[in-house]
């Protein structure tokens, strides 16, 4: 009778260990910066990419063991001295499927930056002098996260007026004229032009500015011995003349180009509303097409600096000042980049009611959600965000008052 009971009591135990591993392995909540989340009901809580140190490295898209295996593979196919056909854009040519997808990613861009200065001029952003955070939406919030050298000793933020700039950085690529040529070297950085590397992305898919000329192959090039034979350069065609095919930007030209990107998204629509919508969809368009031109046109970033080029290879210019610059003679450590760096995102807290006039205070910080800094000035001007940040806002958890605060289970 005893030795039964004890049986029972050891084998309830055992599924309660059960359960509880199998919750752990679930949710992982060592990795949870707010625990709060396992008590959401709707959608399911996402968390924020980690904020590297200067001495951390920015996680590798494809592991090292792979990459070692696919070098390995590559030099023992070079020792054999055979001709090896490239496929587009390797070869130099375009891939054709692409091209409306860099014009479509070119014009979202335009029409991203045009509905967030409009919408910007309505919806205050602030930025902060010292740790450069931002916020969207007025007044700015009380959370004490300023922890750079120089803060207060509250370490609150010191608000200022910010612009657009604060929410779209600007990441700048060295142009290629020729995307299969020599790499940038350090002597030449100042004859080469910078451009934004979204714009050198969409250039090299097959759009094509005069201001920024590019070499457009009808031949496509081969690889010999790891070696790219242009047979193009080669042998030339004989009715090409020097210089054609390169479209120089007259006066003209360039003042159309200024009236299109300052002309407003939809001259119908004067309401703010219609604006953010627009604008929320260009964005998705913009995101989502560099992600499918990446997939083909290779980008490259360093792996401590924020430094990316666009094409095969990195530059070879000597500028970095990241972690241990000086054990690299200044050159930047090439990675494979993702569309977080030709995009970088800002995040920000997100305030669910606008028109309350209270701001988001450090004591309830764990039940706030963040938002890109676009998505959240496009949504308070009245844009749908849908399902796809609905796991960074939280909106499917209640926020207590400070005085129930101490009451949440």
């Amino acid at each position: 009778m005893f030795f039964g009971k004890v049986r029972e009591a050891v084998s309830l135990f055992e599924m309660i260990v059960q359960n509880v591993a199998a919750h752990s392995r679930r949710f992982n909540t060592n990795h949870l910066k707010h625990p709060s989340a396992l008590y959401c009901t709707g959608s399911s809580y996402i968390e924020l990419p980690k904020k590297l140190k200067k001495s951390e490295r920015k996680p590798w898209v494809t592991s090292v063991n792979e990459l070692k295996l696919k070098a390995r593979s590559k030099k023992k196919d070079w020792e054999l001295a055979r001709e090896r056909i490239l496929q587009p854009p390797d070869n130099g040519l375009l891939v054709k499927a692409l091209i409306p997808v860099a014009h479509e990613v070119r014009a979202a861009r335009a029409e991203v930056i045009s509905c967030v200065s409009r919408v910007a001029k309505i919806i205050a952003v602030y930025s902060c002098s010292v740790c450069g955070e931002v916020h969207v939406g007025d007044p700015p919030h009380k959370i004490k996260s300023c922890n750079m050298t120089g803060s207060l000793a509250s370490k609150e933020h010191s608000w200022e007026i910010g612009g657009m700039e604060h929410i779209l950085p600007l990441v700048e690529s060295f142009h290629l004229y020729d995307r299969l040529g020599r790499a940038v070297s350090h002597n030449e950085q100042l004859q080469v032009d910078r451009i934004p590397a979204i714009l050198e992305l969409c250039i090299q898919g097959g759009v094509d500015i005069p201001e920024y000329p590019t070499r457009r192959r009808s031949v496509p090039a081969y690889n010999v011995a790891g070696r790219i034979i242009d047979f193009e350069r080669r042998f030339p065609k004989e009715e090409a003349a020097p210089g054609t095919g390169i479209n120089t930007g007259g006066f003209w030209e360039k003042i159309e180009k200024l009236r299109e990107n300052k002309e407003p998204v939809d001259s119908h629509s004067q309401d703010i509303k219609g604006v953010a919508i627009q604008g929320m969809e260009a964005w998705r368009t913009m995101c989502s097409g560099s992600k499918e031109l990446m997939k083909k046109y290779a980008v490259h970033t360093c792996g401590y600096c924020p430094e990316i080029q666009v094409g095969p290879k990195g530059h070879k210019v000597r500028n970095c000042q990241a972690y241990k610059h000086q054990m690299r003679d200044g050159q930047h450590a090439w990675q494979e980049a993702t569309v977080d760096d030709i995009i970088p995102i800002v995040y920000v807290w997100h305030v669910r009611d606008r028109h309350s006039g209270e701001p988001l205070v450090n004591g309830l910080k764990k039940y706030y959600g963040m938002v890109p800094a676009v998505v959240e000035l496009f949504a308070q001007a009245g844009a749908k965000i849908g399902q796809v940040y609905a796991g960074l806002m939280r909106e499917d958890i209640v926020v207590p008052a400070l005085d129930e605060e101490k009451w949440v289970v």
